[in-house]
């Protein structure tokens, strides 16, 4: 007589798809979730998810609070999704969207990457006026005067962005920002519209407008933004150029797995 007890044929393969499928469930959760609201979004029993929850906490995947009993994305899990997201070229995958914006807009479109407080240019698409304005590739952005710069601030860990605010902050030109605290209301602003610039605050007469790149996990990796005289892109710059900037941020991100959390909630379930 055949047992019935053991593992049917199949089952590692749909426990594999179970635990991917409660990764990226809790991913786009900005809290902790019960076994129990759990078991009913991902369509299963409460005990099924209960042994698949033991084993992700047991890897470190995921973390349960001995307070609220609730489940939540483990250091594990966010050091993966930082590791593939540094892994992959990200010039090459944002080439079309620096085209796109390019031939939208007009002005060079620049992609960097976040590092610490800082960000480094990762490459340039030149723009169609006839006189350009351009950032070399390795180029290193200040946090307190350009617009990549302060996005990466804006978004780094706490203590970085303290150690930054505390120090000395160059004089670049008469509006550059030199004060901790008009710099400190400068990102605040930065992380409320989802978007920075930075007129004339690193040469006179230029200005650039970005947006940020997340990966999976919620953690910025990068920005896209285009650059140019203050001329095409004003101190408060176009509602058009402010959306079309954003929308290719928000691709890239797409790519790197990112689902933000109005998306997420809206989807049924």
């Amino acid at each position: 007589m055949p047992r019935t007890d053991g593992p049917k044929q199949g089952d590692g393969l749909q426990a594999v798809s179970m635990a991917i499928r409660i990764l990226e469930y809790m991913a786009g959760q900005r809290g902790g979730v019960g076994v129990t609201a759990l078991a009913r979004a991902l369509g299963t029993t409460k005990s099924r998810m209960h042994r698949h929850l033991r084993t992700l906490v047991e890897t470190g995947y995921i973390v349960q609070s001995p307070e609220s009993e609730k489940y939540r994305v483990g250091s594990r899990l966010v050091t993966l999704g930082r590791a593939v997201a540094e892994n992959f070229d990200l010039a090459s995958m944002a080439r079309d969207e620096m085209h796109q914006l390019r031939d939208a807009l007009g002005q060079s479109v620049v992609i960097s990457r976040a590092e610490a407080a800082n960000a480094v240019v990762l490459a340039t698409l030149p723009g169609r006026e006839a006189i350009e304005i351009a950032v070399k590739p390795g180029s290193l952005m200040p946090p307190h005067c350009t617009a990549q710069g302060k996005l990466s601030l804006a978004y780094a860990e706490p203590a970085v962005r303290e150690r930054v605010l505390l120090s000395r902050l160059d004089m670049r030109t008469p509006h550059t920002i030199t004060s901790p605290t008009a710099l400190r209301e400068e990102l605040a602003r930065v992380l409320e519209r989802g978007w920075a610039v930075a007129p004339g605050e690193s040469m006179l007469g230029v200005n650039a407008l970005a947006a940020p790149i997340f990966e999976g996990g919620g953690h910025m990796v990068g920005a896209i933004a285009i650059l140019g005289s203050i001329q095409f892109i004003e101190a408060e710059p176009a509602a058009a150029q402010i959306r079309l900037v954003k929308q290719a941020a928000a691709r890239i991100s797409a790519q790197l797995g990112y689902a933000p959390a109005e998306a997420v909630d809206s989807k049924p379930g």
